[in-house]
């Protein structure tokens, strides 16, 4: 992460369903688609060496300007080394012409910041494991679930836009569609500074009007690999991270999806050690390009 720490091959049971009961996307196989001081009046009869010395210190200061600003820009383009599977929007897979590790999963927590999010982060923070938040805004309304959100953001975690109360998509009017999905938007914004740069849909039920909504405010649309901390089974700590780590559908650039559960929380670091030990790196969100970039880049 590069604030304060240390600052999808599609699945084919991605018929999961998620916060209780969440289902996939039943669209997913469309076609979607720096300051120099100027020179003082006051000098008129400064000399031609000195005025050719400041011409020189000048083009001098130019040129390191440059060099630095490339060498900024260079190092910014350098980060984005993944992007989100058009093809399904459940992985994450390397940029074309990058050199990055392939064996990579992106853990995310949804329903945040309800009750365990905060505590979730800092046991995060404390295994250096980067994640997205997805915030459904209901829950960052009142002032306690706001000093959550900041804290979470401050930490230095990624936040992705879950829609304000949680409803399914498919079900609203387009107008209503906009309102849950800006209304947490522009939360977060006026919380954090900086709106989501992730959207997932409650139950992974997309429309083409939320696609385009996402589209517009910059977000990219992503949904899930595999999840299972909403089944009963797996309401229990051990048994979740077992099944987190070793399911068949564990793969590189898998997303793994939880939530802002308590059993989730305490499975939270076996599920981190146990990736790694199956030598998986953990996705920082930081290094996946979004449409915001790809609009900068044509421009």
């Amino acid at each position: 992460m590069k604030r304060t720490l240390a600052s999808l091959f599609l699945v084919t049971a991605l018929t999961l369903t998620a916060c209780g009961n969440e289902s996939v996307d039943s669209d997913t196989d469309e076609e979607l688609t720096y300051e120099t001081e100027g020179p003082d009046d006051s000098t008129e009869d400064a000399t031609e060496t000195s005025d050719e010395n400041s011409e020189t210190a000048s083009e001098d200061n130019s040129e390191d300007t440059e060099d630095g600003t490339e060498e900024e820009s260079s190092e910014e383009e350098a980060t984005y080394l993944y992007e989100v599977n058009q093809n399904d929007y459940a992985t994450v897979q390397v940029i074309d012409g990058e050199e990055a590790n392939e064996q990579v999963a992106l853990l995310t927590y949804d329903d945040a910041p309800d009750k365990y999010a905060l505590d979730i982060a800092e046991v995060l923070a404390e295994h250096d494991a980067p994640a997205i938040f997805f915030v459904n805004g209901m829950y960052a309304e009142n002032e306690e679930g706001r000093e959550m959100l900041k804290e979470i953001y401050d930490m230095g975690f990624a936040i992705g836009n879950h829609t304000h109360t949680h409803p399914s998509l498919p079900s609203l009017s387009e107008e209503k569609q906009t309102e849950e999905i800006m209304k947490t938007s522009d939360l977060v914004e006026e919380i954090t500074g900086e709106r989501p740069r992730f959207f997932r849909a409650p139950f992974g039920q997309n429309t083409d009007h939320a696609r385009q909504v996402v589209e517009d405010d910059g977000m990219i649309l992503m949904n899930w690999t595999y999840g299972y901390d909403w089944e009963a089974d797996y309401m229990e700590a051990d048994a979740l991270a077992d099944i987190m780590v070793n399911t068949y559908l564990l793969r590189p650039g898998a997303n793994l999806l939880m939530h802002d559960r308590e059993w989730t929380l305490e499975a939270t670091p076996a599920i981190i050690e146990g990736l790694r030990e199956k030598d998986y790196e953990l996705v920082d969100p930081d290094a996946i390009r979004f449409l915001e970039n790809e609009r900068e880049e044509t421009e």
